[in-house]
Formats: structure tokens, C-alpha cells, sequence
């Protein structure tokens, strides 16, 4: 196997692979030119994602700043929002439902080493997959540890670290994560009733 494939398998890989210093070479100099863009730039943008990435829906905003490993290990649905600042480090494939909404400062680590000193001085690391459902709403400054898959219709509160899986339609926040309760038929009828509310306005 080559570190690559060591790396996306969950193995032991060398981060210092020729064929991985090129490619996080190249992820480097593509962020840093959206990093550069301007607001009206959105069309620019989107070539630069769909270049970056490893798969984008054709509706999706990442505001500048934003920062990956590789960015061909990112997979993202459509009618994607990520706020400023967003960090996704990429070693292991992250996989990012529709509908899904990031506040600032929102942080998904793959990447994770060996609990023992003496083989984690040797520079071997290794990452987990991290896999986010549809309909998901992550608040700012939330921690996505190496992983976690996180279900479908999902809240996680901001400032949360996120070190278990969330299974689907609940609220969840804190230190680590919790889940605080489902989301219910009644949050359903209070929202459609405020929906309508605004149409009628």
C-alpha cells in the first residue's frame, strides 16, 4: 500500500510522503487563493471548491477564511453554508450531508496518533472518517473529534466538542457533547406556525 492508501484506510501512514507533501502542497496554494477572493468573486469561488474538493453539491458557501489538509477527501451535498474560519483537516474522508449549516469557527479533526510516546515520536499518524447527515445545523466554535458520524436532522450547540456519535433528530451540546432532547412534533408545529406567520407579513 502506499502512505496514501495506508492514510485513508486508517493505518499507520507517514505524513511526510513525497506523493502527500504534493498534494497537501497543492491544497495549500488553491486556499490560499480563495482565501484571496473578493465577495463578488462567488462564480471564481465555486471553480476553486470544485477544484479542491473531493465532491461539492453546485449551492454551497464556505466564507473565507477556510482551511483543509488535502480537500480531495472532503465530500460535500448541496445547499452547504460554512461561516467564517472554518478548519476541516481532511487525512480521513469527511462526508457532509444537504442542507447543512456551519457556524463560525467550526472545526472537524480526522487526524489523530498513536496514544504510545515512542511510537507516536516516530511521526506516524493515522486518521478516523467523520460523516455529518442531512439537515444539520453545527453551532460556532463546535469541535468534531476524529471519528464521529453525527445523524440526520441534528442540532449541536456552539462551543460544543463532539467526541461520540449523534444519532438522528436531537439536540445535543456541551463539554463533551450530550444529547439535551429530542426535536419533537411540537418543534415542528411552533416553527411551520412561525413560518407562516412570516409569509403573512
Amino acid at each position: 500500500m502506499t502512505e496514501k492508501e495506508k492514510m485513508l484506510s486508517g493505518e499507520l501512514y507517514n505524513p511526510s510522503d513525497p506523493e502527500l507533501k504534493e498534494e497537501a502542497k497543492r491544497s495549500r496554494r488553491l486556499v490560499t487563493i480563495y482565501n484571496n477572493t473578493a465577495p463578488e468573486q462567488k462564480e471564481y469561488r465555486n471553480e476553486i471548491l470544485k477544484e479542491l474538493l473531493g465532491s461539492t453539491g453546485n449551492k454551497i458557501t464556505i466564507e473565507p477564511p477556510f482551511h483543509c489538509d488535502y480537500g480531495s477527501n472532503i465530500y460535500i451535498g448541496e445547499r452547504f453554508y460554512a461561516n467564517f474560519d472554518c478548519i476541516i483537516l481532511d487525512v480521513a474522508e469527511v462526508y457532509i450531508g444537504k442542507n447543512c449549516l456551519f457556524g463560525p469557527r467550526v472545526c472537524i479533526y480526522t487526524p489523530t496518533h498513536p496514544l504510545d510516546a515512542d511510537v507516536r515520536n516516530t511521526g506516524l499518524e493515522h486518521g478516523e472518517a467523520v460523516s455529518i447527515g442531512d439537515n444539520v445545523w453545527i453551532g460556532g466554535n463546535v469541535v468534531i473529534n476524529p471519528g464521529v458520524t453525527i445523524g440526520n436532522n441534528v442540532v449541536i450547540g456552539s462551543g460544543s466538542v463532539v467526541t461520540k456519535d449523534i444519532p438522528d433528530n436531537v439536540v445535543a451540546f456541551g463539554n463533551p457533547c450530550r444529547i439535551k432532547r429530542p426535536i419533537t412534533e411540537e418543534d415542528k408545529k411552533y416553527w411551520q406556525a412561525k413560518l407562516e406567520e412570516y409569509y403573512k407579513s
